[in-house]
């Protein structure tokens, strides 16, 4: 199946983060309509105005998708002003960097809300909708932690572990209804993301300006859209590390236990 975007009725959540404002770019040059969908309204209509010079048919809706109210703004706002929906991205997400003995309830519980839940309901509200639509899908902007549970990543490893089992379960459920589900697995991107951070512990070097960018985990995502792929691993360094696991598990914890060992060696002397 190839999947045409021109004309196509999209929801993008965390539209203004680094991701977003580049897959909102993505879609506005393939044709498409797109409910710009973040917390903050101010950010919002600067991406509007910015959209808008490309030609792009936009909306913002200012939404926290923890948020029940702020969902069902969100699904009815994109119904009346684009008559249906076709495409539902769930970009949104936070990080939180630090090791689990040190981390609280409330973390593990934010991150759960953003990463899963909220996602989760959207979906659920959107669903109806979808099935209504052309060529429907939804897409779910995971992460390579979401493969593969790494240290000091726990509670963002588990919410993004939950959404590609999700994903999952969906597929099968939702193709009575047409309706594909679309799991994005991304390795680290130079996107701002440092900024949903809840806390920023950990020891490790995270070299992002290494990573993809923005731009180009754009491409992918829009590319695998247009493509209907089931899954879709994006950078090297995601394919990599999940290739050798997926041969050498045992390996590959070693190795990372080695390398958390050595980061706080210091400490423990």
């Amino acid at each position: 199946m190839s999947r045409g975007l021109t004309g196509k009725r999209v929801i993008l959540t965390g539209a203004t983060g680094g991701i977003g404002r580049a897959i909102a770019k993505s879609l506005v040059t393939q044709g498409a309509q797109v409910a710009l969908a973040a917390r903050t309204a101010e950010s919002l209509d600067e991406l509007v105005t910015a959209l808008k010079r490309y030609g792009g048919d936009v909306i913002a809706v200012p939404t926290d998708v923890t948020s029940p109210d702020d969902r069902q703004r969100l699904v009815e706002k994109v119904i009346a002003t684009f008559g249906g929906l076709d495409i539902l991205i769930n970009n949104a997400g936070i990080g939180s960097w630090g090791h689990f003995a040190t981390s609280t309830e409330e973390i593990v519980r934010r991150v759960i809300e953003v990463n899963f839940f909220g996602p989760v309901e959207l979906t659920r509200l959107a669903l109806p909708h979808l099935t209504n639509g052309v060529e429907p899908c939804v897409v779910l902007v995971a992460s390579m932690c979401g493969r593969k549970g790494m240290p000091a990543w726990p509670e963002y490893s588990a919410s993004k572990f939950a959404l590609v089992g999700m994903a999952e379960a969906w597929r099968a459920e939702f193709a009575r209804f047409d309706v594909d589900v679309l799991t994005i697995v991304p390795g680290m991107t130079d996107s701002g993301f440092r900024k949903n951070w809840i806390r920023a512990e950990g020891k490790a070097d995270l070299r992002f300006e290494r990573g993809m960018t923005p731009g180009d985990l754009a491409t992918g995502i829009v590319r695998a859209i247009q493509g209907n792929r089931t899954e879709t691993v994006l950078g090297g360094e995601a394919r990599r590390l999940l290739r050798f696991n997926r041969y050498f598990p045992r390996l590959t914890d070693w190795l990372l236990a080695r390398k958390v060992k050595k980061l706080y060696a210091a400490e423990n002397s």
